[in-house]
């Protein structure tokens, strides 16, 4: 789908950005992984200490407003654009942020999603955001991410996770028959489509809203800002809101990738636990216990 001109662009760019050391490449190495459901994670070491934008302490002046134009990739219609990440781990993420300031905890507006669409009908794959601090967020500038893919080529590790919960028959994340807090606290729907690019961002930003609302997260013309933080995944065949309690545990920092199966290890990270737990339960870890327990896995 697409010419791939954004995802060109960017590793045009990236080339760029890099030689005058404006991009800084994150360099990591592949963990074999022997905890459960490992298959459905890819788990990676970072080689050197965290970029100053991860860590808690300390102020963080924001580094969209304004952007650095050595990473811009191109401007989305009026009030967005696209540039590199500074610190990726996979050449060409992108980040779709807002020319003017935009809070990363409040609701994703219709404009968002026009600018989504722009960019997803030329270079797709795997979008992601995360709803503020407790989500995973690194700053409040408003940014959704995106990590290309090319046709044929796996979304993410844990595909199968969101694919199962896709065809099993819809289920409010009350239902008191679910007892596994990761399916608790995710909803899933299928994406819809449309030849026409606006009422595609039309159909996207409805569907945010409703599955916003099945999560308890409230409605944007009533409750502002979101009642609790969340990660969105969206993909060519479906988006996922899944709510969250907490960025941190066991030294992993959670966001949106963690939930795609993508796992970042730093040297303040637990890798004997994890290895022994798994995958997921590091994750339910970092979602609400809405079975009323308030007993963690030590």
């Amino acid at each position: 789908m697409g010419e791939k001109h954004f995802w060109s662009k960017a590793l045009e760019r990236s080339e760029q950005a890099r030689s005058c050391g404006a991009l800084v490449p994150l360099s990591t190495s592949t963990i074999e992984f022997f905890g459960p459901n490992a298959e459905q994670f890819e788990l990676r070491q970072l080689n050197a200490a965290l970029p100053k934008h991860h860590r808690r302490e300390g102020p963080k002046p924001n580094p969209f407003l304004p952007w650095d134009e050595q990473l811009e990739i191109e401007r989305i219609h009026h009030n967005h654009v696209l540039i590199l990440n500074k610190y990726p781990v996979q050449c060409g993420h992108m980040l779709l942020i807002t020319q003017g300031w935009a809070s990363q905890i409040h609701w994703l507006q219709p404009d968002d999603w026009r600018a989504l669409v722009r960019v997803d009908r030329d270079s797709t794959g795997l979008w992601f955001f995360n709803s503020g601090p407790r989500a995973g967020a690194s700053q409040p500038h408003r940014h959704l991410q995106l990590l290309p893919r090319h046709p044929g080529e796996r979304i993410c590790p844990r595909l199968s996770w969101f694919t199962d919960r896709l065809q099993k028959p819809a289920a409010s994340p009350n239902d008191s028959q679910i007892s596994d807090p990761l399916v608790k606290s995710c909803v899933i729907a299928q994406r819809p489509q449309s030849s026409d690019p606006d009422e595609e961002a039309y159909l996207l930003h409805d569907l945010y809203r409703s599955l916003a609302s099945r999560l308890g997260l409230g409605d944007q013309s009533t409750q502002q800002p979101p009642a609790v933080p969340y990660n969105l995944l969206l993909t060519q065949t479906w988006m996922a809101l899944i709510k969250r309690s907490q960025d941190q545990v066991k030294g992993f920092s959670v966001n949106a990738l963690g939930f795609a199966g993508y796992l970042l290890a730093t040297q303040r990270s637990d890798l004997p636990w994890l290895q022994s737990h798994g995958g997921d339960q590091l994750l339910r870890q970092v979602v609400p216990d809405l079975s009323g327990s308030t007993d963690a896995v030590s």
